[in-house]
């Protein structure tokens, strides 16, 4: 079986709810994506792309019918080159990147792009279908946004709470203050402004709809800032707006290949896609899923976490990312150094994407060789994925 590796990385601009980027289409959005990532490889003979495997965790909307293969057409790719979509919720796009690293690793191609799209702004309303017909009642619209929705009633009760509930039950369980709450969210805007600030993030990013940056850092907030808003779920609990993750639109995509690929793609690979790892748990725990799928992935690559250089954890809400961290007992300073979604925002197909391409560039960065990318996912799930940088600072191997 061959290795597989990843070549390079883009997205979109993430985009506050209603703001910069709420008149752009998801297919839209998936299509600048693609094609900001694939302008990286001038060299490239698209037509020899294996496959594009997207990530889009809604779907009901302007992103139905296989958004990854309306990406591919929008983009002007060649018509033979195939696409598929999967939903894994908020781990879409990092399922995407799992799927197609095994599509390599089989040897069914040399050349796949995964990646994702999400438009929380654009998701529309939905309403059944009426049992009968012509119901003489009121029909409710229900949002497509976040969220459970038309829920089947035999779903046991406990296992359909909000997500901010269910991280209310992290923060109980695990005795996490909304004090350290609002600290981490702080640090996640510091660190993402200081990212912008230093450039880090100008080659992975595609200007979109006159959008240059990310649009929902909040470079000057504060503890105190923080500590005045409401609770967003109890009355007296520990998650506020300040400390979740916020409402996104955007895209993101990477160019994974083997290693006999790279005269062909045009680049020298960046990192090898080493270990993966997936896991379960009742629904309620979600947040707290991502602590064995890392695990997994740790095993899988034959290393532990004292190996591990960097970690990109998707900040969901501050508590579930805090109880996982405090679960590996890693030094906090290694994670998300670059800012996390709380900063920088959560579309929900796009993140893990965003994830990978991050982590790859802060290895280089920090001359790390693995590093962790995990993300947390609705209904009681978590992805992880350990890469292995093989590239130096310059960009040699």
């Amino acid at each position: 079986m061959s290795d597989s590796y990843l070549y390079a990385a883009a997205r979109t601009p993430f985009g506050r709810f209603g703001g910069a980027l709420a008149r752009v289409r998801p297919d839209d959005l998936a299509a600048t994506a693609l094609n900001g990532l694939l302008d990286k490889a001038p060299g490239l003979d698209r037509a020899a792309i294996g496959d594009v495997v997207w990530g889009n965790a809604n779907g009901a909307g302007e992103d139905n019918r296989n958004v990854g293969r309306m990406a591919v057409l929008l983009a002007g790719l060649p018509v033979s080159v195939p696409a598929t979509t999967v939903n894994r919720l908020c781990g879409s796009s990092l399922d995407a990147a799992i799927i197609a690293s095994r599509t390599l690793e089989s040897g069914d191609a040399d050349i796949v792009v995964a990646g994702g799209v999400e438009s929380m702004t654009r998701a529309p309303w939905v309403m059944p279908k009426p049992e009968k017909a012509f119901p003489a009642g009121n029909v409710t619209a229900v949002s497509t946004t976040l969220g459970w929705r038309l829920v089947n009633p035999a779903m046991p009760k406990e296992w359909t709470l909000s997500l901010g509930e269910s991280n209310e039950l992290l923060a109980d369980r695990f005795s996490i203050t909304r004090e350290r709450q609002d600290a981490f969210a702080v640090r996640s805007h510091r660190l993402a402004a200081r990212a912008w600030d230093e450039s880090f993030y100008d080659d992975l990013v595609v200007p979109t709809a006159g959008l240059t940056r990310d649009e929902g850092i909040r470079p000057g907030t504060s503890p105190e800032a923080l500590a005045g808003l409401k609770p967003s779920f109890r009355p007296d609990g520990t998650i506020t707006a300040g400390n979740a993750s916020p409402l996104s639109d955007g895209a993101s995509a990477v160019l994974l290949g083997t290693e006999a690929a790279a005269d062909r793609i045009g680049l020298a690979p960046l990192a090898r896609i080493a270990g993966r790892g997936v896991h379960a748990v009742e629904p309620k725990m979600f947040g707290y899923a991502p602590v064995e799928a890392a695990e997994q992935a740790l095993r899988r690559a034959g290393i532990g976490w004292d190996d591990v250089g960097a970690v990109e954890l998707n900040e969901a809400f501050a508590v579930q990312s805090l109880a996982c961290v405090d679960a590996w007992d890693i030094d906090p300073e290694k994670v998300n150094t670059r800012g996390g979604a709380l900063a920088l925002g959560h579309p929900l197909g796009a993140s893990g994407g965003r994830l990978l391409g991050t982590l790859a560039k802060v290895l280089r960065e920090r001359r790390a060789r693995w590093g962790v990318a995990a993300i947390c996912i609705g209904v009681g799930q978590a992805l992880a994925v350990v890469l292995e940088n093989v590239t130096d600072e310059a960009g040699e191997r």
